[in-house]
């Protein structure tokens, strides 16, 4: 199964029952008198966010959700039945929007949270509510209205708490292959990583964090150069950004110090909620410096950089730095927590169960 995490669907709800203009006619009931029931509602569509769905794949191919429409009133007071509501399943973060004016109509954060797309069709009046003392034989009703219809974006934005961004080539996957049990491709060429990855990191028995591997970005990705920003919306979520850095090149010509403000570039052109997040460097490839070097290449590099809010030297490949880096991170996280109000201890098992449901669909290349 490929990861889809954006479709474009339309949605049309159920239109309503027209009511009935009847009279009844039955033998012992002389005087008789409207008896046209009201049209059934229309059903309406539905959105429930549900964590056993990974991707949009399901809405990729089928475009068109058409809820049932009420059935029409009947005679001797009958009314018609409501048409059934449609339920669409969408993973948990979905994003909806509305095609034509570009309004967020839900965002589905939570297991389990449902929003209203369409409403059905209110059905009609039978002429049983016409009657009165001057008018005992009415023939007036009303026709159902037609339930909405609209076009609608699906833009799934996963659900992590610290996010991966760098070149191709910085490591990212290796980092993540390091401090959790995921498993993304690794390998010695540009664009390994062609849809995210996540990551459960435990740092304790009940603490833990997720992490999230996106596809690397390059010079120029905001005018669609590699895969452009196609996977920079699965950002947005995180409290916190990682950025990697490449401290030893294989490339002669390559300059550590641009290519990273490169990325800070690529991050402010897509959006400025996401530059604006709290973002730690993340010297990356130790183990190909000599030892007697490190120091001086680090202090270079952060010379001809810049302020930094935070730095850390690592290795991913053998895992030097790691554990002091997912500490710092745990801290941050817990900090972040409790300064908002929120408890977000979950079941471990569960979790990882998830997560890697998710990188199984998401590691099958597009």
């Amino acid at each position: 199964m490929k990861f889809f995490d954006e479709a474009r669907i339309e949605v049309i709800a159920g239109k309503g029952g027209d009511g009935a203009a009847t009279f009844r006619r039955e033998k012992y009931v002389p005087r008789g008198g409207p008896s046209g029931g009201d049209g059934g509602h229309g059903g309406s569509v539905i959105a429930i966010a549900d964590r056993n769905i990974n991707t949009l794949i399901d809405y990729r191919y089928t475009r068109i959700f058409r809820a049932q429409a009420g059935e029409n009133g009947g005679s001797r007071d009958c009314y018609g039945r409501g048409g059934e509501d449609i339920l669409l399943r969408l993973p948990v973060g979905t994003v909806i929007s509305d095609s034509d004016t570009g309004e967020q109509l839900a965002d589905l954060d939570e297991d389990g949270k449902q929003a209203l797309l369409a409403a059905g069709g209110r059905g009609g009046l039978g002429n049983i509510h016409f009657k009165s003392s001057i008018n005992r034989a009415p023939r007036q009703r009303t026709l159902g209205r037609e339930g909405e219809r609209r076009n609608l974006h699906l833009e799934l934005k996963v659900l992590a708490d610290v996010g991966l961004a760098g070149l191709p080539n910085a490591g990212k996957s290796t980092f993540i292959r390091a401090v959790s049990a995921a498993r993304p491709k690794v390998a010695d060429y540009p664009f390994t990583t062609l849809a995210p990855n996540l990551g459960v990191v435990r740092t304790a028995e009940h603490r833990s964090f997720v992490i999230a591997d996106i596809p690397g970005l390059i010079e120029g990705a905001a005018e669609g150069a590699g895969l452009g920003h196609q996977f920079l919306r699965h950002l947005q979520r995180t409290h916190l950004l990682l950025h990697l850095v490449d401290l030893a090149p294989f490339d002669p010509e390559a300059d550590p110090v641009r290519d990273a403000r490169t990325i800070i570039e690529e991050l402010r052109k897509y959006d400025e909620a996401l530059y604006a997040k709290p973002r730690w460097l993340v010297l990356n490839k130790l183990d190909l410096i000599p030892l007697d070097e490190r120091a001086a290449r680090v202090q270079a590099f952060l010379d001809a950089f810049g302020p930094v809010e935070r730095h850390f030297e690592v290795s991913a490949i053998n895992g030097e730095g790691c554990e002091k880096l997912i500490f710092a991170i745990q801290d941050f996280l817990d900090t972040q927590n409790a300064h908002t109000g929120r408890n977000e201890t979950a079941d471990d098992g569960e979790e990882i169960e998830e997560i890697e449901d998710i990188n199984e669909s998401s590691n099958i290349a597009q």
